[in-house]
């Protein structure tokens, strides 16, 4: 491809750059499997019909069209059309509908997966990305507990990735049902709206989402300052949330004998319990922070954010949330909790404050080649070593010893292996170029030194 015909918004990264993020996807999984979530993949493509009814996400799709169709896309209906999947969540709400009488419900899934967006590009923000998801789907009711072991297990992958240079992450939970009832209580209708316009805050900043409220949801001033007044209320234990929603909603004239007071209660106890019992296995973890909304329509309870210690500019790198009605089958409902990392973003985080691949290559061992005749030989000594685990790569060409071995460095292999010449009184031998070491190596019985023996990812600051 010409120089310059790269397209923003798809990143391409460099072998190096590969390895890192082959080793962040090996750390997660590894957590994920380590919690008992099971992997699963999903097609790329789903129904328009699935993906518009979404939320705001809806706009930003990239429909399908095959060449042979193109001009013709109009005689065809939107909901009919194919678009390829913007998030994780709802491809695996049509899946467990679609396998039902096949999976042990409650359904705990792991899924690391491209997506594609239609937004703007910018820092970190791509239009093709990996997102890596757990959710946890169950059959009926899904128990609130898992809003609570969700978000821990996230936490739990996020601070493994802290040997990688990654800042501490914390979680920002706050709950919907708690957000409408407050806002039902001081007189607004529009819940989605004032949901999506207060999901704004960190974008466009606090006066802005009051001129929103109001021209875009039917709230006059006074309801709008409620509404932020809202969003600045944080805590870090059920007791002070409690303490701080009672006061703001005297202060606001909620009548507490109503039913948008009990929703709001309902939901203000599932929040509570989920710092409280997170508090207790990782003590400040998880925090309630009741600006946190999320955009997409199909939450129905907590939502999450979660956000890196000293990157707030970054914003948030793991949302998700519960979502009660996104996934049924006539009368039967598969409520289910999830979180969704930003692969792709949290990357480029990495790349850019130094997380860097030990080496290129993942072989150990170059193994040199003496003459093109000699090539067969060396085939055989990489062959063995392969057959006992070790990764080993032959030189390409028979150029000087010299050439071959800054062609190993260049690749970041440690060791040459040298086999033993006919005319000459020396058997085979291997030199770690890193140290200049050279000894002599049995093909049955060398290994390379566990300190370069792998492929690995280190931060260097």
């Amino acid at each position: 491809m010409a120089k310059g015909a790269s397209l923003s918004g798809f990143p391409e990264w460099l072998p190096s750059q590969r390895v890192v993020e082959q080793r962040v996807i090996d750390t997660l999984r590894r957590v994920f499997e380590l919690n008992g979530y099971i992997g699963i993949e999903t097609r790329a493509v789903e129904q328009g019909a699935s993906l518009l009814k979404k939320g705001e996400t809806s706009k930003e799709i990239y429909l399908l069209s095959r060449l042979q169709d193109l001009g013709q896309e109009k005689d065809v209906p939107v909901e009919n059309r194919l678009g390829l999947h913007f998030d994780l969540t709802v491809p695996l709400s049509r899946y467990v509908v679609e396998n039902s009488g096949q999976l042990v419900f409650p359904f705990k899934r792991w899924q690391i997966q491209k997506v594609w967006r239609g937004e703007r590009p910018q820092e970190g923000r791509f239009r093709e990305f990996v997102q890596a998801d757990v959710d946890v789907v169950g059959n009926g009711d899904l128990p609130d507990h898992y809003e609570v072991e969700v978000p821990l297990v996230m936490l739990s992958a996020l601070e493994e990735l802290r040997a990688f240079g990654l800042p501490k992450p914390t979680v920002h939970a706050n709950n919907r049902k708690l957000s409408e009832g407050f806002y039902r209580g001081i007189g607004l209708t529009d819940i989605e709206g004032v949901l999506r316009e207060i999901d704004k805050l960190d974008k466009v900043g606090a006066d802005e989402v009051a001129d929103l409220l109001v021209s875009e949801c039917g709230a006059d001033r006074e309801q709008a300052r409620a509404c932020l007044d809202l969003a600045e209320l944080t805590a870090r234990n059920g007791d002070q949330l409690r303490e701080r929603f009672e006061d703001l909603a005297d202060r606001v004239g909620i009548d507490k004998g109503s039913d948008s007071y009990a929703l709001a209660m309902e939901g203000l106890g599932t929040l509570a319990m989920i710092i409280d019992e997170a508090d207790r296995i990782r003590p400040g973890a998880v925090i309630a922070d009741l600006k946190i909304a999320r955009g997409l329509d199909y939450y129905t309870g907590s939502v999450y954010e979660t956000f890196l210690e000293g990157a707030e500019s970054l914003g948030s790198v793991c949302s998700g949330g519960r979502y009660d009605n996104l996934a049924s089958q006539g009368k039967k409902t598969y409520p289910g909790v999830g979180l969704s990392i930003g692969l792709s973003r949290l990357l480029s985080y990495l790349l850019a404050h130094g997380a860097q691949a030990s080496r290129v290559s993942p072989a150990s061992v170059m193994v040199a080649v003496w003459n093109e005749d000699d090539r067969p030989a060396s085939n055989h000594i990489a062959q063995d070593l392969r057959a006992r685990g070790i990764a080993a790569d032959v030189a390409p060409t028979a150029a000087k010893i010299g050439k071959q071995i800054r062609y190993a460095d260049h690749l970041g292999i440690p060791y040459v292996w040298f086999p033993a010449q006919e005319d000459g009184e020396e058997g085979d031998q291997v030199k770690n170029i890193i140290t200049g070491d050279q000894e002599p190596a049995d093909l049955l019985s060398w290994t390379p030194d566990s300190v370069y023996a792998r492929q690995t990812v280190e931060f260097k600051a």
